[in-house]
C-alpha cells in the first residue's frame, strides 16, 4: 500500500463547506425560560407562606382603611413586605443565573480542543468547532472522532462505539473483506464523539454538528454537579438542624407574642386576627432568616468562581466536586514527561552502529516510515511538531539533517504496521521499497536489542553502560533495528512481532529538561503536608535523576524509596500497603501499576490525586479522589477525569490544591457569619415576644437582614481570592465536620454577646417608650454589629487583619451595598421599613459604637500573631 499524500480543502473551500453545511457545534437543547425559572423561586414553601400571610395582611389593610377609615398609611407594611420578598428571591434569582453562565463558559471549552486535519497539502491544528464537512482528519490512539466520515485509511483501527451504540470496540477497516454486514454502522465509517482505542486512521468528513449520528441524540454535556460530596451532605445536615431548632423557636415567639396580647389588650376579633396575623409573619420571617438557604448558593457561587478562576490558571474543572476533593488531597501521583518536564523534546545524542553497510540510509528511512507524528510548517519554515513529542523530536532532528521525511515516506509502500504498546514498549512497520522489503523496529533499547542475536555479550555490556549514562542525565532512550525480509516473510502475526533476528542499529538520546517552575510547586506541595509520588515508564536512573532535579529525592533516600513495575507488580497486598507511603518513585510503571497503587493509598485513607494523559491511563484516573487529565493527553483520558490540566504543568497542580483548600475557607466563613447572626436575630426575637406586644424587628426590616446575611454575604465571601497561606498547613480530614470548635465558640461566644448588647437596648428602648426613632435605631445597631462581623468572618482563619481587601473587589462592592443600603431604608423607608430618618450624630455614635465588633476582632488576631 502505497503511502497516500493528501491535499486536502483550501481556505476557500472550507468557507464553502462551513456555509452550505454549517459549523461543527452541536445545537444545546431548548432551556426553561428565565421568567419561568424566576417564577419557580417564589413556589418555596416558605416564600409561599409569606406570601399568602401578605395577601391576608393587605384584605385587612383595606378593611382598616374602608372599615375603620385609617390613613393610607397601613397600606406601607403590607407593601414592604412583597417588595422585600421581591427583592430577597430576584437577587437570589440573578445570582443563580450568573453562576449558571460561568458554568456554560466553562462547557464550551470541549468544542476548542484541537483536531489534525490536512488542508491544502499541510498538516494543521485546528479546534474541534472549525472542522468542516470535506475536511481530512487523522486520528491516533487516545482520540475522540470529531465529526462523522468515511475511512480513507486505517491500521489495526479499534473504535470505541459505547457512547452510541453500546459496542466498546469496534473494529474499523477499508477492506471490503473485514467489513461487518451486522454491524449498527458500516465498518469503514466512524462518528463523532466515538473514541479511538487502537491503532490509526484517516478520513474525510461527511457531516458535522447536529448532521452527525451524535447530534441526534445530543444532550447537552454539562459539568457534572449531581454528586454528593462529603461537604454536600454535611451542609444537609446543617441546614436540617438549624431548620429543626428554628422552627421550636418560631413556635415559641406565636406563643409567647399571643400571651402578650391577652395580657395587655381587650379582646377584640379584628385586632385579634391582625395580630395573629401579623405573629405568624413574624414567625415564619424568622424561620426564613434562620433557615440557611443562602448555603447551597453560597457552595454554588464559591464553585463558579473557583471554576472560573481555576480555568485562568490552567485548571479546567471538568466535575463538581473536584474543587472541594482536590483541597483534602494528601497524596499526588504524577507523570514526568510533561507534567514535571516540558515535553519539548530535542535529540540530545546519537549512537549509531556505524559498522553497518549504508547504516544512515536505514536510521534515516526507519525514522521516517515508523512514525504517527508529522511537522507542521509555517511560512517562514519554522516546524513544529503534531502527535507524539518523542518521535516529533526524531523528526526534528532529521529536518536538521537536511532530509524531507515526507520524501522518505512517498518512496515507500506500507504493507503493515504494529502500533506501539505500553505492554510491549516498541513499534513496527513492514515496508516495500525499491531496493526489497524491509522491518523497522523502534522501542526501549533493552526490548529492542533482546530481539538482536548477532550483537554479543561486550557489545550489549558498552552499550548498556552508555544508556545508564544517559538515563542519569534524565535523558529518554530509543532504540532502533531492522531486517530485510523475504517475499514470503511474516514478521507481525496477531498483532505481534513475532521475528527476533533483527540488527541492531542503535541509540538516540532524548532529552526533556524539567520546568522551572516545578521544584518550587512540588516544594509548596511536601511543605501542605501532600506526599508527591512519580509514576513514569522510563527507566529507574532517569526516572531517579527527575526526582532529584525537582526536590522529591534527597541524598538520605534509598532502595526503598524507589520500585520498578514488575517488582511492585510481584508485591503481595500487604508488603504493599507496608511500603506504598515510602515510594517516591515508580520506575517502567505499567498502565495498572498506577492504578494499583491509587487503590492501596485510598485503602490507607489516603486523598489521592493522579495524572494521567493516556487512554492507558483511564483505569487510574477514574479509580482516584481526583483525576488530573492533561491538556494534550487523550480524550479518552479527559472523559474519566475531573480536571484537566490545559498547561500540563505539576505548578498548575499545587494551584488547585490551593484554590480548593481556599474554597472550603470561604464556606466556612459565611457558616460563621450566618449562624452568628441566627443566634443574635431568633434569640433576640423570641425574647421581644415575651416582653411587649412590639416586635424589635418587623418582618420588612428581617427580611432586609436576611437579604444581607443570604445573598450578599453568599456573594461577599465566596469571591475572596486564594490564600497562599493555606498551603502551609497540613491536609484537613474529609470525614471532619465542617463546624470545628474554633467556629462554635466564635458562634456560641459572639451570637451570645450581640443577644445581651440588643437585650440591654431592648430593655432600654421599652422604659423610655417604643416609637419609631427607638424601632430605627435599634433595627439599625442590629444591622450594624452583623455588618462589622462581616470583616470579621472574612478574616477568620487567616491569621491576617480583616482590613487587609487587597484583590477582594467583590467583597468591597458588597459591604459597600450593604452599608449604603442601609442608610438608604433607614432614611427614605418609612412606615414600609417601620423606620425614620436618623441624624448624622446618630449614625456617627452607631458606626463608632458598633465598630468595636472589628476592634475587638483586630486586636484578638493581633495577640494570637504575636503570642
Amino acid at each position: 500500500m502505497k503511502q497516500q499524500h493528501y491535499t486536502g480543502l483550501t481556505d476557500a473551500e472550507v468557507l464553502e463547506s462551513r456555509q452550505k453545511y454549517g459549523s461543527n457545534v452541536l445545537s444545546e437543547p431548548p432551556r426553561t425560560p428565565l421568567w419561568k425559572r424566576f417564577l419557580n423561586k417564589f413556589t418555596e414553601p416558605l416564600i409561599v407562606i409569606l406570601l399568602v400571610a401578605g395577601v391576608l395582611s393587605i384584605g385587612i389593610s383595606f378593611y382598616e382603611y374602608y372599615g375603620l377609615h385609617d390613613s393610607s398609611t397601613v397600606f406601607f407594611e403590607p407593601v414592604g413586605i412583597f417588595i422585600a420578598i421581591l427583592l430577597a428571591t430576584g437577587m437570589a434569582f440573578l445570582f443563580e443565573v450568573k453562576a449558571d453562565r460561568e458554568f456554560a463558559i466553562l462547557n464550551q471549552v470541549n468544542d476548542e480542543e484541537p483536531v489534525i486535519v490536512i488542508r491544502q497539502g499541510q498538516q494543521r491544528k485546528v479546534p474541534k468547532c472549525d472542522v468542516v464537512v470535506g475536511d481530512i482528519v487523522l486520528i491516533t490512539l487516545g482520540d475522540e472522532i470529531p465529526a462523522d466520515g468515511l475511512l480513507l485509511e486505517a491500521v489495526s483501527l479499534n473504535i470505541d462505539e459505547s457512547s452510541l451504540t453500546g459496542e466498546p470496540i469496534c473494529h474499523k477497516s477499508i477492506s471490503e473483506t473485514e467489513f461487518d454486514k451486522e454491524a449498527t454502522f458500516p465498518t469503514n465509517h466512524v462518528l463523532r464523539g466515538t473514541k479511538v482505542m487502537e491503532g490509526h486512521g484517516v478520513f474525510r468528513v461527511l457531516a458535522v454538528g447536529d448532521a452527525t449520528e451524535n447530534g441526534k441524540v445530543y444532550e447537552a454535556v454539562q459539568i457534572d454537579d449531581s454528586v454528593k460530596t462529603p461537604l454536600n451532605e454535611q451542609l444537609d445536615r446543617l441546614g436540617k438542624l438549624i431548620t429543626q431548632v428554628s422552627y421550636g423557636v418560631a413556635f415559641l415567639v406565636v406563643v409567647g407574642r399571643v400571651l402578650m396580647f391577652f395580657l395587655h389588650d381587650d379582646f377584640e376579633w379584628i385586632s385579634f386576627i391582625s395580630y395573629l396575623l401579623q405573629t405568624i409573619m413574624i414567625a415564619v420571617t424568622l424561620i426564613v432568616v434562620a433557615v440557611p438557604e443562602g448555603l447551597p448558593m453560597a457552595v454554588t457561587l464559591s464553585l463558579a468562581y473557583s471554576m472560573r478562576r481555576m480555568l485562568k490558571t490552567n485548571n479546567l474543572v471538568r466535575k463538581m466536586h473536584a474543587c472541594e476533593t482536590m483541597g483534602a488531597a494528601t497524596v499526588i501521583c504524577t507523570d514526568k514527561t510533561g507534567t514535571l518536564t516540558q515535553n519539548q523534546m530535542h535529540v540530545s545524542e546519537t549512537y549509531f552502529n556505524t559498522t553497518i553497510p549504508d547504516y544512515q540510509h536505514f536510521v534515516y528511512q526507519g525514522m521516517a516510515v515508523n512514525t504517527t507524528a508529522s511537522l507542521q510548517l509555517d511560512e517562514r519554515g519554522a516546524s513544529s511538531v503534531l502527535g507524539n513529542p518523542t518521535e516529533g523530536a526524531l523528526l526534528l532532528w532529521l529536518h536538521k539533517q537536511g532530509i524531507d521525511y515526507r520524501q522518505l515516506k512517498d518512496e515507500v509502500s506500507y504493507e503493515e504496521e504494529l502500533p506501539f504498546s505500553t505492554e510491549y514498549k516498541m513499534m513496527a512497520v513492514v515496508v516495500k521499497t525499491s531496493q526489497g522489503r524491509f522491518l523497522y523496529v523502534k522501542g526501549a533499547p533493552e526490548i529492542v536489542m533482546s530481539r538482536c542475536p548477532s550483537m554479543s555479550e561486550d557489545q550489549q555490556t558498552a552499550m548498556n553502560s552508555r544508556l545508564l549514562a544517559y538515563q542519569e542525565q534524565a535523558m529518554r532512550t530509543l532504540g532502533f533495528a531492522y531486517r530485510e525480509l523475504s517475499e514470503t516473510d511474516v514478521p507481525i502475526k496477531d498483532r505481534r512481532l513475532v521475528v527476533d533476528d533483527l540488527i541492531f542499529l542503535g541509540v538516540v538520546a532524548i532529552s526533556d529538561p524539567v520546568r522551572p517552575e516545578v521544584p518550587q510547586a512540588v516544594c509548596e506541595c511536601m511543605d501542605a503536608g501532600i506526599a508527591v509520588k512519580i509514576v513514569t515508564g522510563d527507566t529507574p536512573a532517569t526516572a531517579r535523576e527527575i526526582a532529584r532535579q525537582v526536590g522529591l529525592w534527597t541524598d538520605e533516600d534509598t532502595d526503598r524509596q524507589m520500585i520498578t513495575g514488575p517488582v511492585f507488580a510481584a508485591l503481595s497486598d500487604e508488603e504493599l500497603l507496608e511500603r506504598v507511603m515510602d515510594l517516591k518513585v515508580i520506575a517502567r510503571a505499567r498502565p495498572m501499576d498506577k492504578k494499583r497503587l491509587v487503590e492501596a493509598l485510598q485503602s490507607l485513607g489516603q486523598v489521592v490525586a493522579v495524572t494521567g494523559d493516556g487512554t492507558n491511563d483511564a483505569p487510574a484516573l477514574k479509580a482516584a479522589h481526583v483525576g488530573l487529565s492533561m491538556g494534550d493527553g487523550t480524550s479518552v483520558a479527559k472523559e474519566v477525569s475531573d480536571i484537566t490540566i490545559i498547561d500540563n504543568s505539576f505548578s498548575s497542580i499545587g494551584r488547585a490544591v490551593m484554590w480548593g483548600r481556599s474554597l472550603y475557607r470561604n464556606i466556612q466563613r459565611f457558616i460563621l457569619f450566618q449562624m452568628t447572626v441566627n443566634v443574635a436575630a431568633c434569640l433576640i426575637v423570641l425574647a421581644g415576644a415575651f416582653m411587649g406586644k412590639e416586635t424589635p424587628l418587623t418582618v420588612t426590616q428581617m427580611l432586609w437582614v436576611n437579604l444581607i446575611m443570604d445573598t450578599f454575604a453568599a456573594m461577599a465571601l465566596a469571591s475572596l481570592p486564594p490564600s497562599v497561606s493555606v498551603m502551609k498547613e497540613k491536609p484537613r480530614c474529609r470525614r471532619d465536620f465542617i463546624i470545628n470548635h474554633k467556629m462554635v465558640w466564635q458562634i456560641v461566644g459572639v451570637g451570645v454577646v450581640f443577644f445581651f448588647l440588643l437585650l440591654g437596648l431592648l430593655y432600654y428602648f421599652e422604659n423610655q417608650g417604643w416609637t419609631l426613632y427607638e424601632q430605627s435605631l435599634f433595627f439599625t445597631i442590629f444591622v450594624m454589629l452583623q455588618f462589622w462581623n462581616l470583616f470579621n468572618a472574612r478574616a477568620f482563619a487567616s491569621g491576617e487583619s480583616a482590613l487587609r481587601v487587597k484583590g477582594c473587589r467583590g467583597f468591597i462592592f458588597i459591604v459597600q451595598l450593604v452599608f449604603f443600603g442601609q442608610i438608604m431604608i433607614v432614611t427614605c423607608g418609612g412606615e414600609m421599613f417601620n423606620v425614620t430618618p436618623l441624624c448624622w450624630s446618630d449614625w456617627l455614635k452607631i458606626i463608632g459604637a458598633t465598630s468595636m465588633v472589628l476592634w475587638v476582632g483586630e486586636g484578638w488576631r493581633w495577640m494570637k500573631k504575636h503570642s
